[in-house]
């Protein structure tokens, strides 16, 4: 593996399990040291980012709380120094009809979806800014061109996330800091393994790629590593796809 972000300081949320586990295992691989937020165990995590021979941050916070945002934020400069990259990949995605959806999950989920990054870029843009140099991706959701039901909250939550990064690709590029969002197919993972048990999506979600296959987790890396690096500085405000040809847009 090219050592493409050597030097750089990558922090990925939800990097406990799935695309953001596999988002610290590669990013530790391109020579990045990585600090994973996540509320879950980073054991696993730790062991691949190690075995990479990267160092490795495990912090533990609730990315709807301003207050431990801030405190990963100081973890992480205390540890690193500073962050380069800052990837938001955490997010819930409950089914529920309209008739059963209510106002309480509604709000988690745009809770733990939206404000989340937006809280995490709060706590990390002002030390970019201070170095002229910042590299966000935020994830979004290939479900968003899908018109399959029981997503309401979720498909908004990620079409409010995909105005979130153009708006702030716009207030940070004269800093160098870009801002982009990635989305991908219906990814291999274990919630959304559940998911699909439930309501069988992953089937129709693969019938209409290009690619007829299941994504996985390191299907959805390239893209991210390749917009979190320096070839990657005129690209901004963008959402860039790792679906297989989905519904060939």
């Amino acid at each position: 593996m090219y050592k493409t972000h050597a030097g750089k300081v990558a922090l990925v949320t939800g990097a406990a399990r799935g695309i953001g586990q596999a988002l610290a295992q590669h990013f530790a691989e391109c020579g990045a040291s990585v600090v994973g937020v996540d509320l879950l165990d980073q054991t696993d995590t730790e062991a691949l980012v190690r075995k990479a021979e990267g160092q490795f941050l495990p912090v533990r916070a609730d990315l709807t709380s301003e207050a431990e945002v801030a405190a990963s934020a100081a973890s992480a400069q205390d540890r690193f120094g500073h962050v380069d990259i800052l990837v938001n990949c955490a997010g819930i995605y409950p089914t529920s009809s309209w008739d059963d959806l209510d106002y309480a999950t509604w709000k988690r989920v745009m809770t733990v979806n939206l404000d989340s990054q937006f809280l995490m870029c709060k706590a990390f843009v002002p030390q970019m800014r201070l170095r002229n140099y910042g590299r966000i991706v935020n994830f979004v959701s290939g479900i968003f061109q899908v018109p399959l039901p029981g997503y309401s909250a979720y498909r908004t939550s990620k079409a409010a996330c995909i105005g979130f990064t153009r708006s702030l690709a716009a207030d940070l590029g004269e800093f160098g800091i870009t801002v982009n969002a990635v989305s991908p197919s219906f990814v291999l993972t274990p919630g959304v393994l559940e998911v699909s048990r439930q309501i069988g999506t992953a089937e129709k979600i693969i019938a209409a790629q290009s690619i007829k296959r299941q994504s996985t987790p390191h299907d959805i890396a390239g893209l991210v590593l390749f917009l979190a690096s320096d070839a990657a500085e005129f690209i901004t405000g963008q959402t860039m796809y790792a679906d297989g040809g989905l519904l060939n847009r």
